[in-house]
């Protein structure tokens, strides 16, 4: 669990991590640089879960680099589905990071939405329901290892 305080907002508790896969860890199917070792870094303290349409097909590559499996989403109200998983979870205790249309209401829904700059660009909607706008995935996932950061970031 990683816990903080925003100033003017109030205490996070943060035990699960969301993630999508395809524009956000991954980009045309390939596993980014570095994600494998900042994941690993977190797991002692968050549950992972991915979330995917697999778009490319390589989603089992991209489970056995991180040693989890991640969740296929089914065509159709991606969106939502995203969504009730988090809330599944419990919204309070997920910190979710995405950038595709399809996670905007996933974002939404966690106590934390964090949007990556990616180089399939951001959607519109996921970038006004993110809390926060990391430039890189490393980057996003930095902030969780170092949640000071989340407190600078965010303080009223």
């Amino acid at each position: 669990m990683i816990k903080f305080t925003i100033p003017g907002v109030g205490d996070y508790a943060i035990e699960h991590l969301v993630m999508d896969v395809n524009g956000t860890l991954a980009v045309d199917g390939q596993l980014s640089d570095g994600v494998a070792e900042k994941i690993a870094s977190l797991r002692d303290r968050l549950s992972i879960h991915l979330l995917t349409a697999d778009t490319h097909g390589r989603q089992s590559v991209i489970d056995q680099q991180l040693g989890l499996t991640a969740v296929r989403i089914t065509p159709g109200d991606e969106a939502m589905q995203k969504a009730d998983y988090v809330r599944m979870l419990g919204g309070e205790t997920v910190a979710a990071i995405g950038q595709g249309a399809n996670d905007a209401a996933m974002l939404a829904s966690a106590r934390i939405g964090i949007c990556v700059m990616s180089v399939e660009g951001v959607a519109r909607e996921t970038l006004l329901a993110s809390d926060l706008v990391a430039p890189t995935i490393l980057s996003a996932l930095e902030l969780l290892e170092k949640p000071m950061r989340i407190t600078a970031s965010l303080r009223r």
